[in-house]
């Protein structure tokens, strides 16, 4: 029953995504969209985290390093009750609380502000390190993307996760294969990827990003290892769901016009509203 519940969510984060990109004719729906399975089971499967106090103490903390997919983060907050789900409408429009990439201090949920690309991890390791130093039991997620991880500053945080044992650490990666230039593999080849987090000193897990299960029991398994980082690398999909941005590097960041809105949403198998 909860595979179904969290199928439903998800289609409903995807329809969110493309609305509010096509509504805003600016934002990245690739990213977003190879994303949401993972981020259904977080937020409504896994993550400790209470909507009505944004700031409670003990919450789970997630960190989207990958902040340009920030439609993803804002569609999963908003359907969980963070804010009203008619406000996704207003992303990248002045006077709204849903900038281009998060920023904690306007969007309730957001945790850390990102979109500098290399930085979302080192944030998530010092609050992983923050919780192990208070004597707390919150977790603490981080999303990575796979043409993020050229960056030197994720693996600097990789060491120091691995060093300071924060086993109260998971990270996911995002692996679709695409970034802005072109396929991971062309620009710079991350090759092979779980010997080179294994060799960071930390439990590494592959799973197929799209199915629910495998993300379950892939947080699961995480929440079990102790003395040292986890992290789940996702095989993912860019643009899952939608027929024509399915592993097309173009829509890493634009927006549908009308029709092709239209088209999305029946490929979602959701009735234009």
């Amino acid at each position: 029953m909860m595979i179904k519940e969290w199928e439903k969510t998800a289609t409903a984060l995807r329809e969110s995504i493309v609305r509010m990109v096509a509504e805003a004719k600016s934002g990245h729906p690739g990213g977003s969209l190879s994303a949401a399975d993972i981020m259904t089971v977080l937020y409504f499967g896994e993550m400790n985290i209470d909507p009505g106090n944004p700031q409670w103490e003990d919450r789970d903390r997630f960190v989207l390093s990958k902040g340009h997919a920030a439609p993803v983060l804002y569609a999963a907050l908003a359907h969980r009750g963070f804010f009203p789900v008619s406000d996704l409408m207003t992303l990248r429009k002045i006077g709204s609380h849903l900038q281009g990439h998060p920023d904690m201090r306007k969007t309730p949920g957001v945790e850390a502000s990102t979109g500098s690309l290399g930085q979302g991890l080192s944030i998530a390791c010092g609050m992983a390190l923050a919780g192990k130093i208070d004597q707390k039991s919150y977790r603490v997620f981080a999303m990575v993307g796979d043409g993020e991880i050229e960056e030197g500053q994720i693996w600097e945080a990789a060491m120091a996760a691995s060093h300071y044992q924060l086993d109260n650490l998971t990270a996911i990666l995002d692996f679709n294969g695409l970034q802005i230039d072109g396929c991971v593999k062309d620009i710079m080849c991350s090759d092979p990827i779980r010997a080179k987090w294994e060799a960071f000193g930390w439990a590494t897990m592959e799973i197929d990003g799209h199915n629910l299960q495998e993300i379950a029991d892939a947080f699961r398994w995480a929440k079990g290892i102790t003395g040292q980082p986890a992290i789940i690398i996702a095989h993912t999909i860019k643009g899952k769901g939608v027929s024509f941005m399915e592993n097309e590097v173009d829509w890493h960041g634009k927006a549908p016009d009308p029709e092709q809105l239209k088209q999305a949403l029946i490929d979602l198998g959701v009735n234009d509203r």
